[in-house]
C-alpha cells in the first residue's frame, strides 16, 4: 500500500526569490495550502457522515466495533457520540478510553474503488455531561441527530467526548494522509 503524507519543509519544492535565495515563506505557504486542503477534506466527511464505527478494547485486548451516531466540533478537535451504559462498547471507554473511529462514504458500489474515501480517528474518550459543561457539544450531536434527543437525555445514556490526536484519511484505497493535532493551539501536518 503507499502511503503519503503532507511533505515536511525539506520536501517541499524549492522556491527560488529574487536574488537566487530559497524562499521560505513560499515553502510555508505550500504546507498551509496542504494543511488547510486536508482539514476541509476530513471536516466535509465528517459533516456529511451521519454513522462511524467505534474501535474500543476490551479488558482481554480484545477489539471492539461498534457502529454508532456521532458529531465533530468545526475545529476538528472533538468528536461526540451517545451509548448506553449497559453496551459492552462503553465498559470498554470505561477500563481503557483510548478509541478509534472510522468514518467513510462509501456506497457498496464499484466506483467506491475509485472514489470512497475513510477516515480513522485516533482519540480519548471521556464521559461529559450533557447538561453542564458539555451542553454546547450536546447541541452539536443533536444539531446533527435531532431525532436522538430523547435517548441523548435519558438517564440510562452516557454521553462521551473523544479529544482527537490524529487523522488519517485514505482516499482511492492507497493514499493516505495524517492530520496530527498536538494540543490547543498546534495542528500539524506530518
Amino acid at each position: 500500500m503507499y502511503q503519503r503524507a503532507i511533505p515536511s519543509e525539506k520536501d517541499l519544492p524549492r522556491l527560488v526569490c529574487a536574488g537566487g535565495q530559497q524562499c521560505q515563506a513560499g515553502r510555508r505557504e505550500i504546507k498551509m495550502l496542504n494543511k488547510e486542503k486536508l482539514k476541509q477534506e476530513i471536516a466535509e466527511l465528517l459533516s456529511t457522515q451521519k454513522l462511524a464505527v467505534l474501535s474500543t478494547q476490551s479488558g482481554g485486548g480484545f477489539a471492539y466495533a461498534s457502529l454508532i451516531a456521532f458529531a465533530a466540533s468545526e475545529d476538528l478537535r472533538t468528536i461526540v457520540l451517545a451509548t448506553p451504559r449497559a453496551t459492552r462498547k462503553f465498559a470498554n471507554i470505561t477500563n481503557n478510553p483510548n478509541i478509534a473511529l472510522l468514518i467513510d462514504n462509501r456506497s457498496n458500489m464499484e466506483k467506491d474503488f475509485h472514489d470512497a474515501k475513510a477516515v480513522t480517528v485516533m482519540g480519548v474518550a471521556q464521559e461529559q455531561a450533557a447538561d453542564g459543561p458539555g451542553k454546547k457539544l450536546a447541541a452539536l450531536y443533536l444539531e446533527k441527530h435531532p431525532y436522538l434527543d430523547a435517548f441523548l437525555r435519558a438517564p440510562t445514556t452516557a454521553f462521551i467526548s473523544i479529544a482527537v490526536q490524529r487523522y488519517y484519511l485514505v482516499s482511492r484505497f492507497q493514499e493516505v494522509m495524517e492530520l496530527h493535532i498536538q494540543n490547543e493551539n498546534d495542528l500539524s501536518v506530518k
